[in-house]
């Protein structure tokens, strides 16, 4: 890579093509998949190995405590890696443990790579800092806008997609065809990404201790990521504790029901590069204060319309664009304040959300368990609402962003 590449935001942002663009959501998209498509052959895994109910769980756990550990250990290498090579040397250990997975003769086999599986799916936290370190800078909302909406899209198709392959061809026919799209987009990246030297030095151990640093060191960061837990523990509360919800009347619905509104969440992904871009023009810190403003009003809808399948449609249209919008914007904001340590601010960002999820998973399931799906209503609309003792006015980030991006 060129001196002037390294040096002149613009000068790389020129490698960013719409088909670079578009490769990389979808590369992020199928990796991200890669950690939900378990979740929906439970049951196959069940009868096949003869396990008792419920102890396929395991499976989808690991896979999320393989994610959590890539995120942490793994992710923050791309600021002091060559970032294509770290890109394609995670996609192919991939594919490996996605091979692994279709060709288990057992279940602790499985279960150790379902766990490598997480582990490696989190290539798709190497791809978000990329683009951005790419993009121009008046246009970094827009790309990450872009790249995060292919994530979600992956997320709500997973499930779908697992679902239909394990039921007509079985469940290692998943991870067969997981491991040839992760093989057809490698080859992709190979050809069309460039080559992107590291902005750091640090050795290993420095680059994660230097990940409390910039907690430390860094106000809005710690602002955006504590926003973003909040808003991110009430969406996981409501989608825990949604297939609970429509098993009772006047419901009465399954897993695909649940399905089927997951996919109403595409919409969200779609309208991504539109927070994206005004996050450009605006500033990242309306289109947050807003997108946490919807979440509750979604909250709202689904508590005082309760039992209208319309009104569940239409929280969910609410809820999931406003944050993916909130979480475009925050990342906005996070990214701009070091370009050399992209990577481990992704890191803090990822990490900090997921832990929110957790949180939002469990009290919101205890808040369902004790007052029902009023408690999970009311745990939803105050968890994203508290986003306002955290936002405080616009800084020069919000206020400047392409000064501070340049």
């Amino acid at each position: 890579m060129s001196a002037d590449m390294r040096t002149n935001p613009d000068a790389r942002s020129e490698h960013l093509s719409t088909v670079l663009v578009r490769l990389l959501a979808v590369g992020a998209g199928a990796a991200v998949a890669n950690s939900y498509y378990n979740q929906a052959f439970l049951g196959h895994l069940t009868a096949d190995f003869g396990l008792v109910a419920g102890s396929a769980a395991i499976i989808p756990v690991l896979t999320q405590a393989g994610n959590a550990t890539g995120v942490l250990f793994l992710a923050p290498l791309g600021d002091r890696l060559e970032r294509k090579s770290l890109i394609l040397i995670t996609v192919a250990a991939l594919v490996v443990a996605l091979i692994g997975a279709a060709l288990s003769p057992g279940f602790v086999w499985l279960a150790v790579a379902s766990l490598a599986v997480g582990l490696f799916a989190t290539v798709a936290q190497q791809l978000v800092p990329l683009a951005v370190h790419l993009a121009s800078p008046a246009e970094r909302g827009r790309i990450l806008g872009k790249v995060t909406g292919g994530i979600l899209i992956g997320i709500l198709l997973a499930r779908t997609v697992s679902g239909t392959i394990s039921d007509l061809w079985g469940w290692p026919f998943v991870f067969w065809f997981a491991a040839a799209l992760m093989i057809a987009i490698g080859l992709a990246l190979t050809l069309w990404l460039p080559r992107v030297q590291p902005t750091t030095d640090l050795s290993y151990p420095r680059l994660i201790g230097s990940l409390w640093t910039l907690v430390r060191t860094h106000r809005v960061l710690r602002q955006a990521v504590t926003v973003q837990f909040l808003i991110f523990a009430a969406f996981i509360g409501f989608w825990s504790n949604l297939a609970l919800l429509l098993l009772e009347p006047p419901y009465h619905l399954g897993g695909t029901a649940v399905g089927l509104l997951a996919l109403v969440g595409v919409a969200g992904a779609l309208a991504a590069p539109i927070a994206g871009a005004f996050a450009d023009r605006r500033g990242p810190h309306v289109v947050v204060s807003v997108g946490a403003g919807l979440v509750v009003i979604a909250f709202a809808i689904f508590g005082f319309w309760q039992g209208s399948l319309v009104a569940l449609v239409i929280g969910i249209l609410v809820m999931d664009l406003a944050v993916q919008s909130s979480q475009v914007a925050n990342q906005a904001r996070v990214y701009a304040l070091d370009p050399t340590a992209r990577s481990r601010l992704n890191t803090v960002f990822m990490a900090t959300m997921l832990l929110g999820g957790a949180v939002g998973a469990g009290v919101g399931g205890a808040a369902y368990a004790a007052w029902g799906w009023t408690g999970t209503c009311v745990f939803g609309a105050i968890s994203a609402g508290w986003r306002s003792c955290y936002l405080d006015a616009p800084t020069p980030i919000d206020q400047s962003q392409r000064r501070v991006y340049e």
